[in-house]
């Protein structure tokens, strides 16, 4: 596991963090906010190492036994919270992973450290069984909530816990991560920079994809095609990018990708600021169909249905607002 030097981008949190520690005021509950992939997970193991190091400072020595037990995720002190419907945390879940065990002092850490991804899942029952251990917990306790969309937590968590958001990675450390610790050539990483938007997880996840070239295809043909298609092949279609192992949500913004670059080529006559450089052809004949509104019609679109899909509006239903919204807007 990297310690906090390796981490890419989100430097005032980790001065933060690191500030805390230095100073002995680590607060007993944080909320990390950002969008899946961002390292929401990656800052609390780093950080939850650090505190149970055996060493102390405000790095994990990554060596001693504590620090070996983090990296190998058996450290007896530091729990990840567990839950068997996937899209709910339970009452019972955190009261039996959280509220009762945190009355047992920690095993071998200083701290007893618990870590609760998708927090916002929590139900409204589960958080406020939470709440009171937030509000008066045992001083070896520090809860790190880890919320894709901290909004959704009630406001009584909320002013409790340090918030601390985590924003887009700039694009140039995106792409020389990609090309350093990933290999990956100069122009796959230019995709990859536009499709993740800061967001290295989502970077590193397109990347690292055996099928990188089949989902580029993919997507550019059902993009080229679109307006002959009829609405059941196009749902097929997008159905089928589960074989490549993306997440329908990166699906859609790797077609925002290519929306903004017929927007930007649009305003600018700029081929040298395109992602799509090789489909210079395609995009002049789809800004020639386009108008500037109908462009940014599609692009409010594609985030209009992954909002839904975060709200589990129905698949089919999502996609064919959104694909008639797509048609209606190319000329």
């Amino acid at each position: 596991m990297p310690g906090f030097e390796e981490i890419v981008g989100h430097e005032q949190i980790v001065t933060h963090l690191k500030s805390a520690m230095k100073l002995g005021k680590v607060s007993h509950a944080y909320i990390l906010s950002g969008e899946k992939g961002c390292g929401k997970k990656l800052l609390a193991d780093v950080f939850a190492e650090t505190l149970q190091c055996e060493n102390g400072g405000t790095e994990p020595c990554g060596s001693c036994h504590s620090c070996v037990q983090a990296q190998s995720g058996n450290h007896p002190d530091i729990i990840h919270l567990m839950h068997e419907k996937p899209n709910s945390i339970s009452v019972d879940d955190v009261r039996t992973q959280i509220v009762n065990d945190v009355l047992i002092k920690p095993y071998s850490g200083k701290y007893k450290i618990y870590i609760v991804p998708d927090a916002e899942k929590m139900t409204a029952a589960a958080q406020n069984a939470l709440l009171k251990t937030i509000e008066e917990p045992p001083a070896y306790a520090v809860i790190l909530l880890l919320a894709n969309n901290a909004s959704a937590l009630l406001p009584t968590i909320l002013s409790r816990c340090v918030m601390l958001s985590l924003k887009p990675v700039a694009d140039d450390k995106v792409k020389q991560y990609l090309m350093e610790h990933v290999q990956v050539p100069d122009y796959e990483a230019d995709v990859c920079v536009a499709f993740a938007q800061g967001n290295i997880g989502k970077a590193v996840q397109l990347a690292t994809s055996d099928s990188f070239n089949e989902i580029k295809n993919s997507a550019l043909h059902l993009l080229k095609n679109v307006s002959k298609m009829e609405i059941n092949d196009i749902i097929a279609t997008v159905k089928s990018v589960s074989e490549f192992k993306i997440d329908i949500q990166d699906y859609l913004d790797f077609l925002a990708v290519w929306y903004r670059d017929i927007l930007y080529f649009k305003a600018t006559r700029d081929s040298n600021g395109l992602i799509f450089k090789d489909e210079l052809n395609v995009i002049t004949d789809q800004i020639n169909k386009s108008s500037y509104e109908g462009i940014e019609n599609i692009l409010r679109g594609l985030q209009t249905a992954k909002t839904r899909l975060n709200a589990n509006v129905n698949f089919d239903l999502t996609m064919e607002l959104l694909f008639l919204l797509i048609k209606e807007n190319l000329v």
